[in-house]
């Protein structure tokens, strides 16, 4: 179980160019943010490597590990290497799972989504992710209740010692998933949709995590 505050792991809209750059810099340069996922639309694989690398620097430089994932058939492994990303996500299949572990070795992260049953999580687990990410937006566009979250993340929090990231679909939310001992919190429109920019999204969930910290 972890025992220090949960960190912020930003996820991005869907982009299709790097136009999203000055946003994503302004939330990175805050110094809270230690991951962002980059959703990116499908495309060739030269595009998505120029579009990393364009994006890339707003949150690696700023301190923040840049995870890359694509609905698309682009082999997301080479365009890590070949960008300079730090690690690739993608939805539960523990056979791309081991096949990229082989392929990405230790060098890059693997994180993985899509998670329906707990049976799923441990299969994944035992395939050699390196995060779990649970509770994010299903394809359609709903989000599992904020209770079964909870209460997947903390089961999770308890037993196993690969670490989880809970996806909250509001601030509010926050300080519930802290609460289980996830590793990681996730936000994604929460924060591009704050209405004082997207700085203040992060500052408000990081001061969340920072109270929620000073309690225990």
């Amino acid at each position: 179980m972890a025992d220090t505050a949960a960190r912020l792991y930003l996820i991005t809209p869907v982009l299709e160019d790097a136009s999203f750059a000055p946003q994503l810099a302004e939330a990175c340069a805050t110094g809270a943010v230690a991951a962002v996922l980059l959703r990116l639309a499908p495309a060739d694989e030269r595009t998505l490597i120029n579009q990393v690398k364009a994006l890339g620097p707003a949150a690696q430089d700023n301190g923040a590990a840049l995870i890359i994932t694509t609905d698309g058939k682009a082999d997301l492994a080479t365009v890590a290497a070949r960008a300079g990303a730090d690690g690739v996500h993608i939805q539960g299949d523990p056979g791309l799972v081991r096949e990229w572990r082989e392929r990405l070795k230790s060098e890059r992260a693997i994180g993985v989504g899509g998670i329906r049953t707990k049976d799923d999580a441990m299969t994944l687990g035992e395939a050699g992710v390196d995060y779990l990410l649970f509770g994010e937006p299903r394809r359609d566009g709903s989000l599992p209740s904020l209770e079964s979250v909870a209460e997947r993340v903390a089961w999770w929090a308890e037993i196993f010692e690969t670490p989880c990231v809970a996806y909250a679909p509001a601030l509010e939310a926050v300080e519930t998933l802290a609460a289980t001992h996830a590793e990681f919190v996730a936000l994604g429109d929460a924060v591009w949709s704050h209405p004082d920019g997207a700085a203040a999204g992060v500052k408000a969930a990081a001061d969340i995590l920072a109270r929620q910290e000073a309690s225990r």
